[in-house]
């Protein structure tokens, strides 16, 4: 697996690596399945913020790991654990 270390600036800032996360949640009798699903989201450490979207998924999650080790453990781990999470699919941000 490719390994991208974080660095730093020329003004000596820690660059972080960071993604948008597109989640499909899986339907359930619960009317706010997809609600509670963002809320345990929004626990984990490294999310920075939540959106219920409309489309082919239901959530938008922005994430910030140190490498994409870390970014990894995050989606597979955690995210992923997620009672109801049905698949993701990452957009990791290149410039």
């Amino acid at each position: 697996m490719w390994a991208q270390r974080n660095h730093e600036t020329p003004k000596g800032e820690i660059c972080m690596v960071t993604a948008f996360v597109l989640v499909k949640v899986g339907t359930s009798e619960h009317l706010n399945f997809a609600k509670s699903a963002k809320e345990e989201m929004s626990k984990i450490k490294g999310v920075k913020s939540v959106y219920g979207v409309f489309g082919r998924y239901d959530l938008m999650v922005s994430v910030e790991a140190r490498d994409l080790e870390e970014l990894s453990r995050i989606i597979m781990d955690k995210m992923r654990a997620i009672p109801g999470v049905m698949a993701t699919e990452s957009l990791i941000i290149g410039y």
